[in-house]
């Protein structure tokens, strides 16, 4: 009885020890690891609003209410809105998709940066490709985008991959969100919340 009660002991002191260094180096390392996240976000920013000095994040209050839309930014240069930025995060075949959509201050697209997903490798994952994300730049906001599985015919037509529609389509609908925001909110919207430059 006596050897139980010792082991007990030691296997208690053990995982007490275990769970202490654990602990610590769980808060070391989320540091780092947010201050990573947030570095690539700001050369996410950087690329889709390459002309912009400072970003601005919107107000979470002004983006209640928007399906999809995860946060905001205003894109500056010298003080004067030159882009906005809008991150979603549509649900798509395997679970959400995270894409950050770029504006001009016009509402002209200037791309978009498709980051996490479970999207199937190989067929959904294909929303990654230049040739999928490349037809997301250059594109007026005054229309819904559509996905299309033939040519393109118009300019608010975005061929969906051929074999994974559904991936195709949670792009697409990502960015009529991000697109829906801008013109509802961002644009009529002046600067004045937390930078990062």
């Amino acid at each position: 009885m006596r050897e139980v009660i010792k082991l007990g002991f030691i296997l208690l002191l053990i995982t007490s020890v275990a769970a202490v260094v654990l602990g610590v180096t769980n808060d070391a390392t989320s540091v780092i690891i947010e201050q990573r996240e947030q570095e690539e976000k700001i050369q996410a920013l950087k690329v889709l609003i390459p002309n912009a000095d400072e970003f601005t994040q919107i107000d979470d209050l002004l983006l209640a209410d928007k399906q999809d839309v995860v946060e905001a930014y205003e894109g500056l240069k010298d003080g004067v809105v030159v882009g906005y930025a809008v991150k979603v995060n549509p649900s798509g075949y395997g679970g959400d998709v995270n894409i950050i959509v770029g504006f001009t201050s016009e509402g002209i697209t200037t791309g978009i940066i498709i980051g996490s997903h479970t999207e199937t490798p190989g067929l959904g994952s294909k929303i990654e490709d230049e040739v999928f994300v490349n037809q997301f730049t250059d594109r007026a906001t005054d229309r819904a985008l559509i996905s299309v599985k033939r040519s393109i015919e118009q300019d608010n037509e975005i061929q969906a991959i051929s074999g994974a529609t559904v991936s195709s389509d949670t792009v697409i609908n990502g960015v009529n969100a991000a697109i829906s925001l801008l013109r509802e909110v961002l644009m009529k919207h002046s600067s004045g919340c937390s930078c990062y430059g």
